[in-house]
């Protein structure tokens, strides 16, 4: 055992902190940008993506906290901190809200012990250190924070394609689904199949050295919502839920699907 902590590897590829580079951040390694920058090449639209992720986040948490009256969110796969994180928009609208951030990357750990400073007085803001193929075990931990008899919005925010199969995919939603109690929300998305480049580009990866990325059709992910009901607009491409009518210009026609949905 590492007495010092976990290792965190600069020589392997990992898709957090590539994430992070193509939203423009710091928080990454020569190998992360080596690795994003080939992507690009393949898939021009990824960055647009990535950007485009972080803009249905806030949208959809907003939507929790303020017109569903959700405080309490479980963020699974929750990646490297960025700017207006789950906490960040859902404390902004409820200072009370609660939120507990899952993740098993020792580099998203690590700052995540930072996020712990950066919370309203009246909320929780914490993490727990756990890889999402062990959804009993997230659940189990979470329940120190949150209250599993009152509504929890749960959250896979574009990291799916990481479960090994796809059983093991509608396994982990819905396990963690059948724990949270009616009026429960399920908000996810994640890129899909309809994109050559895209395709392409998670093959590339996966000879990298990195966690492998399985691309799934758009039927396959709108099913982690089976037996939840819609929220309006539905299972859409992320740039078209509920955007502002008073924007500029087409939605980026990127393959990325998702929706929120809640349990009766």
């Amino acid at each position: 055992m590492n007495e010092t902590g976990p290792v965190i590897r600069t020589d392997i590829p990992h898709s957090a902190r590539i994430w992070n580079f193509w939203m423009g951040g710091k928080d990454n390694y020569e190998i992360d940008r080596e690795v994003g920058e080939q992507s690009l090449k393949i898939d021009p639209d990824i960055a647009t993506m990535a950007v485009q992720s972080r803009e249905f986040l806030i949208r959809a948490v907003r939507h929790l906290a303020r017109e569903a009256g959700i405080r309490q969110f479980l963020d699974i796969g929750t990646g490297l901190p960025t700017m207006q994180n789950t906490h960040e928009v859902a404390q902004s609208v409820a200072p009370d809200a609660k939120i507990v951030y899952v993740d098993n990357d020792p580099l998203v750990l690590a700052h995540a012990r930072a996020l712990l400073t950066d919370t309203t007085a009246e909320g929780v803001t914490t993490y727990i250190e756990r890889d999402f193929h062990d959804p009993e075990q997230i659940i189990a931990e979470a329940r120190s924070v949150l209250n599993f008899e009152q509504p929890i919005a749960v959250m896979f925010m574009g990291v799916l394609g990481h479960a090994r199969t796809y059983d093991d995919m509608l396994r982990i939603v819905r396990t963690v689904m059948q724990a949270v109690p009616s009026g429960s929300y399920l908000v996810l998305w994640d890129g899909t199949t309809d994109s050559r480049p895209y395709v392409e580009l998670c093959e590339e990866y996966a000879k990298s050295g990195g966690v492998p990325y399985y691309p799934r059709t758009q039927e396959q992910i709108r099913a982690a919502f089976d037996g939840l009901s819609f929220d309006e607009p539905g299972f859409v491409r992320i740039t078209e839920w509920r955007i502002n009518p008073a924007r500029i210009g087409e939605p980026a026609p990127i393959a990325a699907y998702g929706g929120l949905a809640h349990k009766a």
